[in-house]
């Protein structure tokens, strides 16, 4: 039950401000999980979780087009203190009652306020305040919310809207066009012919499954994308199950098996990328025979892991291709027409519906206006402290996962970390904190917050300039190791001359 506590739902009647110790922003697999820590480590602290849309879910409730499923394992996309007793590789509907059962058992359903969205977040150095205004988007109200922290779990990409790339003509194709992120409910695949724009985990996981609904369904791809291939299954866990271990130790030893796995792999991926590509196009080649095109269709430009690699269950997509009810074509859009689109090549494609999985566009901290004493806040302008704090930004954590492993891994560390950081504030006696940068870090190079030349999805490339700068020292930095943070945010000195207290 979703609990909206003592506010009124008549807007013409002015709202009392509400206060919380810690308003944690967004009910996706990052918010679940910090409402979980908060109430076992932290539950003297008095919270709410602002969702703006109308269930929990993030990722999770916003895609629903045909086939959405996790592209990480769900032993370690799963949260640690709950183990996952399925197939790895999860379907959303799987997903959200996973986290439904963690807000069900553990009362979280009643810290959660749906329909929330926060449209500015201001923070009083007087007050030792945030102060947010806040739109009830089913009854236009607007309320307005005060905390002394403020834990930000909204993701990372703009929920309302995916990104579409402007293509010539594409206003003068008389056919359907749909983002996958925005996918309607009422549409009808049957008998037509689908392009499906896109090479990564969207587009991989769409075509096989709608490819035996439409007349023909063509994947369109600029550039290839590396994948790997297996069967949807944990042989480890299967033992362990069959040996009657039980469910808590069989997660975190699978969970132990799969990080070292995927840290070796990309350490190969690093050192040995000629000798893990090949790897790579051999479990292609296996699916597809020697007689398929590997070298144009499934060779991507890149080096392993410079961008995901999505995992392909039991090879669907692949399967679809061999069985000719799905085409994979590699070229560029020249424009669209009416009827299609043609490419740069000479050659075209008819199509009825046109699903354009190309990505999305990175959201900084949910498109709030923030403001510290009523100055605009930007982001741009501040050095992360490794990837969850601002310097000059009091009080606030932002969770942002990993790129080459699972999400929920990293909101796990944070949390405990925000909850060791909230007990020793209040041992401290002190209403708050903020990272600054430090004399020794004076003359400290600000660079962009990833090194492009070891990961470049688009849309971190394209929504780069938003982001917050690193340095050159580990605690300037998002590190993208989950092995060395699981190590050394535990033994983060919290009276270090990094944070300053007031």
């Amino acid at each position: 039950m979703n609990v909206q506590g003592n506010i009124a739902t008549n807007p013409s009647v002015a709202q009392p401000t509400e206060h919380f110790d810690v308003i944690v922003v967004g009910a996706g697999i990052s918010g679940i999980g910090a409402a979980y820590h908060l109430t076992q480590q932290s539950p003297n602290k008095r919270f709410a979780i602002l969702e703006m849309k109308d269930g929990f879910g993030g990722t999770w409730h916003t895609h629903r087009y045909p086939g959405i499923r996790s592209d990480s394992d769900l032993h370690t996309f799963g949260y640690r203190f709950k183990p996952w007793t399925s197939a790895p590789i999860a379907t959303a509907a799987e997903i959200k009652a996973y986290m439904g059962a963690v807000i069900t058992e553990n009362g979280i359903d009643q810290h959660i306020r749906y329909h929330h969205k926060i449209l500015s977040a201001n923070w009083s150095n007087d007050d030792k305040l945030w102060t947010l205004t806040v739109t009830r988007t089913d009854t236009d109200e607007t309320l307005s919310f005060t905390t002394r922290f403020l834990w930000m779990c909204q993701g990372y990409y703009n929920h309302a809207k995916g990104f579409t790339p402007d293509w010539p003509g594409l206003d003068s194709f008389k056919g359907t066009v749909v983002h996958p992120q925005t996918w309607p409910d009422d549409l009808d695949l049957s008998g037509k012919r689908v392009t499906v724009i896109g090479s990564g985990a969207t587009a991989a996981t769409v075509v096989p499954a709608i490819a035996d609904q439409c007349a023909g369904v063509t994947m369109l791809q600029r550039s290839p994308t590396f994948f790997i291939t297996g069967r949807n299954a944990n042989v480890l866990a299967e033992t362990l199950r069959e040996l009657d271990i039980d469910e808590t130790w069989v997660h975190e030893i699978v969970r132990r098996k799969v990080l070292f796995d995927q840290a070796a792999f990309t350490k190969r991926a690093q050192n040995e990328p000629d000798a893990v590509r090949d790897e790579l196009l051999k479990g292609v080649r296996a699916h597809l025979g020697d007689d398929y095109d590997i070298a144009t269709h499934f060779t991507p430009r890149y080096r392993p892991w410079r961008q995901r690699i999505a995992f392909i269950p039991d090879a669907d997509l692949f399967k679809s291709v061999r069985a000719g009810k799905a085409t994979v074509v590699t070229d560029e859009i020249a424009h669209f027409d009416e009827t299609g689109i043609a490419l740069k090549s000479g050659d075209r494609i008819d199509a009825d519906i046109v699903i354009t999985a190309t990505g999305f566009d990175l959201n900084v901290l949910g498109d709030i206006a923030f403001s510290i004493d009523d100055e605009p806040l930007n982001f741009a302008d501040t050095v992360t402290y490794r990837g969850m704090m601002f310097t000059g930004v009091p009080n606030m954590v932002w969770i942002f996962g990993y790129f080459r492993a699972s999400w929920t891994l990293r909101v796990d560390i944070v949390a405990d970390f925000v909850c060791r950081l909230l007990r020793h504030m209040d041992e401290k006696g002190v209403d708050m904190v903020a990272p600054a940068l430090r004399p020794e870090d004076s003359d400290m190079p600000l660079l962009p917050w990833i090194d492009e030349q070891d990961f470049n999805p688009g849309y971190i490339m394209r929504g780069l300039h938003l982001l917050p700068k690193r340095g050159d020292k580990p605690e300037w930095q998002h590190d993208q190791n989950y092995w060395s943070d699981r190590e050394v945010f535990p033994a983060i000195d919290l009276d270090d001359p990094v944070f300053k207290y007031s």
